[in-house]
């Protein structure tokens, strides 16, 4: 560790203007083998400790900002919130990506995965002038300077951590794991782009990014950018050590080895070796990226390559306190937040946060406006190639619209309802090959999903493309190709995150997935949702394209696979989150799929989940119809029901998502057949959000509308795909819930028959014909026979089922009457 000093920090201490900071040669000679002038290496040391100033200032001050008379309590805020630790690591790696990248004139792009290193990346983007040409109050001089620091973790100001408002930034630093596959997504098909990933050594502890480590091997260097990860170990996480900084170094070399990395290691806690270091390893790095790039797109190389990984060991809280009331902080996990805690009561800690800011020597970063000193910018690059000001950070800018073939070409034939049946996913797999071969050239456009394309019945996509593979290829594999853009991986943090950061740089995509399975993807969805939901309120946030899930081999198709393939919670989850952003679809039918689909591919800043069989199923519309259906999101099917011209229905029967649809038709038909003077009303519902109040959610529905689908009084009986209180949930404010009773997935899943999953869960159509005789008012009396009859074809089939091991005839092979 650098020197104590009496005042605890280490910091290095005032020196007289005009001379090195400790540790920087001072001479005018390099010393032997320096990457680094002494100049140069003054100059990055002074934007360093620029950083590192602006950086503490952020944590604690909310007045004085250029400590121009002494440090008062009333200049310090009253809640210290903030993350101090991995800041010094942070501002190091920005102080010198900006050296290489003025250096070399490179495209590059950063995500910072260290958690709440927020105090850094805003440091930065403040000095090198893009924070004021986002926010132009708070502008690069001294009151800019204290409007940056009095926001930071303040009521109406900004999040601790790497956020939608900090320029530059495409990557929550909220929550930990995600930053590599972040990156990658970012590089696919950007092959001039350069994309620095700082992954803390908490979260390397992380599954997500532990799995992340194989990108590599989905990293086209032909077509594709690079990904340089710099794994920062500073030894802790808030409150323990971090496994990956306490194994051996010959052993996390095996590891990172292992992963198909060329470890370059940097370690120190002088800054003038650690400069020069740095300096060496990213220029290595660099020249290793360009020969492995040049050996792939000018001798057309084919072996996959060993990409390099920077290892840089750094103190946390680095120039920060040593010791705080006797007990270590520098070095130690109690750097991690605020190292100083008792400031505003405590004169000892008043003091010596004091010594610490003025350990910066600010006279000599900042001139007497306050702004940054041109020595501090020397290393700074221009324009768009600063790092908070790329456009790759901001996608939207660079976003073009997806090519998408009318949908005439892809849609089925149907001259009446429910005569023709075909698989919904593969025929949206021929529109989806359409947009592959129509992106061929420009590249924006990737399938991801976890070993599933073809099993979701999406084959017809390798027509145009193949799976991206950089490993071995061997002649008995199929639909392999190094520059392919089917991301097929089994790990859906990996598809998802390669996704985010595919969208969140102004590409298309889908994401293809069981729908038991996308669960796994929870909480990064969240983090996106928030994403998109705060980028919408930033006027300088472009528009980026919408993250599609196209969710399939769903609950009531999983029999074969059983009870562990069985959840349709996914939808429960999406719909907690913002209603400005979450969308979900349920198309009952081929056409249908094809008219969400093309909306949800065409949508900016939204998240649609959409539920689809890939199991041959009924036609129940064409495509106009489908698109008039899609485009209202629910409706009557008027030649399903019995209700004549201006009636009131005795009973409603809705329906959402393709299996409870067909169920609904055929309870429809029986009560046809049964009870021929009963008036029913069939509503299929696509876009579930229509079923909320319009104060709720853009898409809800205005209680007039609503009540005249389902008139008050008159009972709805709902078949719904998923769990069925989450109906409830949503119509709970409507005047008719009271009459409201919703079928759905009840957790009675096992390996079975299609039919008798619907029956388990009480879906099955003989059930809801039960439902409507014993709630239309006076109709079980009248209808008990009926009702018995129903009940008899239930223990039928149950019997039926363990004889025969099928469904029914009557249930397997059953229409539409025509």
């Amino acid at each position: 560790m650098a020197e104590d000093r009496a005042d605890g920090g280490t910091a290095p201490g005032p020196a007289p203007a005009g001379t090195a900071s400790p540790g920087v040669a001072s001479t005018d000679t390099a010393p032997p083998g320096a990457v680094l002038a002494p100049e140069e290496a003054a100059a990055l040391d002074a934007h360093w400790r620029a950083a590192n100033y602006l950086a503490v200032g952020q944590i604690y001050l909310m007045a004085n900002p250029l400590l121009r008379e002494p440090l008062r309590p009333e200049h310090i805020k009253p809640r210290l919130l903030g993350h101090w630790g991995t800041s010094p690591g942070l501002n190091l790696v920005h102080t010198h990506l900006n050296r290489v990248i003025r250096a070399r004139g490179l495209d590059a792009l950063c995500v910072w995965g260290p958690g709440h290193g927020g105090p850094a990346v805003l440091a930065n983007s403040w000095l090198e002038g893009s924070y004021s040409e986002v926010y132009p109050d708070v502008s690069r001089d001294e009151p800019g300077m204290a409007r940056l620091f009095r926001q930071f973790s303040f009521p109406g100001g900004v999040p601790s951590h790497v956020a939608p408002e900090t320029p530059g930034s495409i990557h929550e630093g909220g929550e930990l794991g995600y930053s590599l596959a972040h990156a990658y997504g970012a590089a696919l098909d950007n092959p001039d782009l350069l994309v620095a990933c700082v992954v803390g050594d908490g979260e390397a502890e992380t599954g997500p990014l532990a799995g992340s480590w194989h990108a590599d091997k989905f990293l086209d260097p032909a077509h594709d950018g690079a990904v340089l990860p710099i794994l920062h170990l500073n030894g802790y996480k808030i409150a323990n050590p971090t496994v990956l900084a306490r194994l051996p170094q010959d052993e996390l070399d095996q590891l990172l080895r292992g992963y198909g990395h060329e470890p370059l290691h940097v370690s120190g806690d002088r800054p003038a070796e650690v400069h020069q270091a740095l300096a060496a390893a990213l220029d290595t790095a660099l020249d290793r990226i360009r020969d492995i790039q040049t050996a792939a797109r000018r001798r057309g190389a084919t072996e996959r390559p060993r990409w390099p990984v920077i290892v840089l060991r750094t103190p946390k809280g680095w120039t920060g306190p040593a010791e705080v009331d006797g007990k270590p902080v520098e070095g130690t996990w109690r750097a991690h937040q605020v190292p100083l805690p008792g400031v505003r009561d405590d004169p000892a800690h008043l003091a010596q946060l004091e010594a610490w800011l003025r350990s910066y020597r600010p006279e000599e970063l900042f001139d007497e406006h306050g702004r940054p000193r041109p020595e501090v910018l020397a290393c700074v690059p221009e324009g768009a190639r600063r790092l908070g000001a790329t456009p790759h950070a901001n996608g939207g800018k660079l976003l073009r619209a997806l090519p998408l073939a009318p949908l005439e070409r892809f849609a089925v034939r149907v001259d009446k309802p429910g005569a023709s049946s075909h698989q919904p996913t593969e025929v949206l797999g021929a529109l989806i090959e359409q947009v592959m071969a129509d992106t061929a050239d420009r590249r924006d456009f990737r399938l991801v999903g976890p070993d599933e394309t073809a099993s979701n019945r999406l084959q017809a996509v390798y027509g145009a493309t193949a799976k991206t593979w950089q490993e071995e290829i061997l002649p008995t594999d199929e639909d392999l190709d190094r520059h392919g853009r089917v991301m097929e991986v089994l790990s859906e943090h990996l598809c998802q995150g390669w996704l985010e950061g595919y969208l969140l740089t102004g590409r298309h995509g889908l994401f293809s997935c069981y729908e038991a399975f996308v669960h796994i993807v929870d909480s990064m969805v969240n983090q996106h949702v928030k994403w998109l939901k705060t980028s919408r309120t930033l006027p300088w946030r472009a528009p980026v394209a919408s993250l599609n899930y196209l969710l399939t081999s769903h609950v009531w198709r999983q029999d074969h696979n059983g009870f562990s393939h069985q959840d349709p919670g996914f939808i429960d989850h999406v719909l907690n989150k913002s209603p400005e952003v979450v969308r979900v679809y349920l198309p009952p039918d081929a056409n249908t799929l094809l008219s969400v689909a093309d909306h949800a591919l065409r949508s900016r800043d939204h998240v649609n989940v959409i539920v689809a069989g890939k199991n041959a199923a009924p036609d129940w519309l064409t495509l106009d119809q489908a698109r008039a259906h899609c485009a209202r999101g629910l409706g009557v099917w008027d030649w399903a029901g019995t209700e004549r011209p201006g009636d009131v229905p005795d009973v409603v029967l809705a329906c959402a998502g393709d299996v409870p649809t067909l169920e609904v038709l055929a309870a429809a038909s029986l009560l046809r057949t049964e009870l021929p003077e009963l008036a029913v009303r069939v509503v299929n519902i696509v876009d579930l959000a229509r079923l909320m109040p319009h104060e709720e959610h853009p898409h809800g529905m205005k209680h007039a509308e609503y009540d005249a689908l389902f008139p008050p009084g008159k009972p709805v009986i709902m078949a719904y795909h998923g769990y069925p209180w989450l109906i409830h949930r949503l119509a709970y404010r409507r005047r008719g819930h009271a009459d409201l009773h919703v079928r759905g997935y009840k957790e009675m899943g096992t390996t079975t028959t299609p039919f008798d999953m619907v029956v388990r869960n009480d879906l099955d159509r003989y059930r809801l014909v039960m439902d409507g005789i014993d709630r239309v008012p006076g109709l079980a009396v009248r209808a008990a026979v009926v009702r018995q009859r129903m009940e008899d074809a239930r223990t039928r089939h149950h019997d039926w089922i363990r004889r025969h091991g099928a469904d029914m005839p009557e249930v397997a092979d059953w229409t539409w009457p025509t």
